[in-house]
């Protein structure tokens, strides 16, 4: 894979991650009964970061919690060719039955990750609402879903790959296209 452009900059994803945290303040006219779920790996720093943000606008904490995937992927038998599945386990310090749920992810594509989340809430409990934070959505779905924040919208080719790097795994931030 070759490197073709890279799109957001360290600047460029923070300022998108401002205003995703003001629109969620917004939409959910402040952050009461709210909770942040980051999705393994990447989705995870992007949702901490968010709660950093909302939390110096509103001045109170949100509280950001973490969901593995794994087992609820409905590619896992081409993933792993015959291998275990690496299951790192989810991590969501409340309950979020009657919560309203921000899931967050670095990258909407299909839609068949943010499906396997949802299935993932349901069964740790029945959030009252369920709303989906992405830094790129680059289209290309195969499932009707839509993402509520959006950092940048990218439209890309089929033959394209997003990559997402962020600091605390990277030891960069940015956001580039390669051509595969």
């Amino acid at each position: 894979m070759a490197q073709k452009a890279i799109v957001l900059d360290e600047q460029a994803i923070r300022r998108a991650l401002t205003r995703i945290a003001h629109e969620i303040i917004e939409k959910n006219k402040g952050i009461e009964d709210c909770v942040l779920v980051g999705i393994k790996t990447r989705g995870i720093y992007i949702a901490k970061r968010l709660a950093e943000k909302i939390s110096q606008i509103e001045e109170s904490t949100i509280a950001v919690g973490e969901l593995d995937i794994t087992l609820y992927r409905d590619d896992l038998t081409k993933k792993t060719k015959d291998a275990e599945p690496l299951v790192k386990g989810s991590n969501i310090p409340l309950d979020i039955t009657n919560k309203k749920v921000i899931l967050v992810d670095d990258v909407l594509f299909t839609g068949r990750t943010v499906r396997a989340g949802l299935d993932a809430l349901m069964d740790i409990g029945r959030p009252a609402q369920i709303q989906l934070a992405v830094l790129v959505d680059r289209g290309h779905r195969e499932l009707p879903i839509r993402a509520d924040f959006v950092g940048k919208n990218i439209p890309t080719a089929s033959s394209e790959k997003i990559v997402v790097e962020l600091e605390e795994k990277d030891e960069i931030d940015q956001v580039s296209i390669y051509e595969k």
